[in-house]
């Protein structure tokens, strides 16, 4: 038997090895079923609506559409066409069933999900005999602002069905899912972060405050630097911009001070193959080290030619990862340790230095807080954690030299909760704009405002609001 991957695109011949790899059967697709499937998503929410309005377009057609998750699981499948869906049936490519690559081979969506882009395959491309029946085309679906991989639409048919615009209505489908669930979510998501940026990590990144940091960082900070004394693969975990880039440079610079530490940020699918070309050279080269952020965002095939890389420079690189089981499986196979950076509402007593910090960093000079300020700083639980604390610390040094409760943004004063509309945005901003002006009382904003008392403190009690007393 001739080897299918001789006559593959690069992309697919990468999956059949990982497909085999996983010891997934060539003949009987054996998905795993789970049974529990989230109806209760904005994401299903959202891709359930743009599916049914593609549906309605499709009604006479062999097109099977399906909503999946991050995992693979299929989430739910609209047809008319009794012949595929039973078809369908019979292989399983059904909700509640896993179609990953790990549990199906190389099929449309664990390809798809697998690499983060846009991916079609076809009859025989498939690894497993049992699908090359179909034609499956399916897009990841991408949270808007921070790109975390969320799901996948798919669209698949009969492999003897014309497939030119399959892909195009997938992506389309996933473009739109994603504009909806913006829309739903009243713009209230994170900004995007900078995505396949290589820069040198300078190693004065916290040189004054780095002693006065809290036992939590200064642990997680020892348990990374023994792991890269004794030259094993380190693996930085934690919350977005908790602070991992910067723990994996502090710990390889006290163990090489002199070397080079380089930090490469995963690239959006579409750049991978020149995000590689631009930075990979690097690797290897005697004083240098990689500090790879991000490594739960690369596609799967840009994994596996960092991990060739990487493996003949062991030591010489740190991976930084939401979710040490989120790293691709090549990637994941060279970590020896893996070191949790603690969320900043677990770490309070490094709000005020690293505020102190970033303020002087904002400045070139010290800044001071008043006591009012420091309490509200030091309560609000930090769900953007540190990354979040410098922008509202630079934002509140940019309007004063002396930072009051006035100077810091409304989010600071209430909890962190359900989405707001934009006018509950507004009104909430008022409330705390009033109550953050010196000797002012609820009574006092009830007139300002135009409520009555009882209205403000139920409007307090609503949105959480908690202003710290002078």
């Amino acid at each position: 038997m001739v080897d299918q991957r001789a006559v593959l695109p690069p992309r697919l011949a990468a999956s059949w090895q990982r497909s085999r790899q996983y010891g997934v059967s060539p003949e009987t697709v054996r998905p795993a079923f789970t049974g529990t499937v989230d109806h209760d998503s904005l994401f299903f929410e959202c891709g359930q609506e743009v599916l049914s309005g593609l549906h309605t377009t499709l009604a006479n057609e062999p097109v099977s559409l399906m909503l999946t998750d991050s995992d693979g699981l299929v989430l739910s499948r609209l047809c008319d066409d009794s012949t595929i869906l039973r078809s369908l049936d019979r292989v399983h490519l059904a909700p509640g069933f896993s179609y990953a690559e790990r549990d199906a081979g190389t099929n449309g969506l664990g390809l798809a999900l697998a690499d983060r882009a846009p991916s079609l395959v076809s009859a025989e491309e498939h690894y497993c005999t049992g699908l090359w029946g179909y034609t499956c085309a399916a897009a990841p679906v991408l949270e808007p602002g921070t790109n975390r991989l969320i799901g996948s639409v798919n669209l698949t048919t009969w492999s003897r069905s014309s497939k030119e615009l399959l892909l195009a209505l997938a992506q389309a489908a996933a473009g739109n899912t994603a504009a909806l669930m913006l829309a739903r979510s009243h713009g209230h998501l994170a900004p995007p972060s900078p995505r396949g940026e290589v820069f040198h990590v300078y190693s004065d990144r916290l040189p004054d405050v780095a002693a006065n940091l809290s036992g939590a960082w200064s642990d997680a900070l020892a348990e990374a630097r023994t792991a890269m004394e004794h030259g094993r693969v380190v693996c930085v975990t934690g919350e977005p911009g908790s602070g991992k880039a910067a723990l994996a440079s502090m710990a390889r610079r006290s163990v090489r001070p002199r070397e080079r530490v380089l930090n490469a940020r995963p690239p959006a699918p579409q750049d991978a193959a020149s995000w590689l070309a631009l930075w990979t050279p690097e690797v290897g080269k005697a004083d240098t080290c990689v500090i790879l952020s991000g490594a739960d965002a690369l596609p799967a095939y840009a994994a596996e030619e960092l991990a060739a890389l990487f493996a003949s420079a062991r030591g010489g690189f740190v991976l930084t990862a939401a979710d040490h089981a989120g790293v691709p499986d090549a990637l994941r196979a060279l970590v020896d340790t893996v070191v949790e950076v603690p969320a900043l509402r677990y770490r309070p007593d490094d709000v005020l230095p690293l505020a102190g910090h970033f303020a002087r960093e904002s400045r070139g000079r010290p800044v001071t807080f008043t006591p009012a300020a420091s309490r509200a700083l030091t309560a609000y639980p930090w769900p953007g954690n540190v990354r979040q604390l410098r922008q509202v610390v630079r934002e509140a040094v940019s309007r004063a030299d002396v930072v009051d409760t006035r100077h810091l943004p409304p989010e600071v004063f209430t909890s962190p909760g359900r989405r707001l509309t934009r006018m509950e945005a507004v009104e909430r901003d008022e409330i705390v704009r009033c109550l953050t002006k010196p000797g002012t009382t609820a009574a006092q904003v009830a007139s300002m405002l135009g409520m009555s008392r009882a209205t403000v403190y139920r409007k307090i009690a609503q949105y959480g609001i908690k202003v710290p007393r002078r």
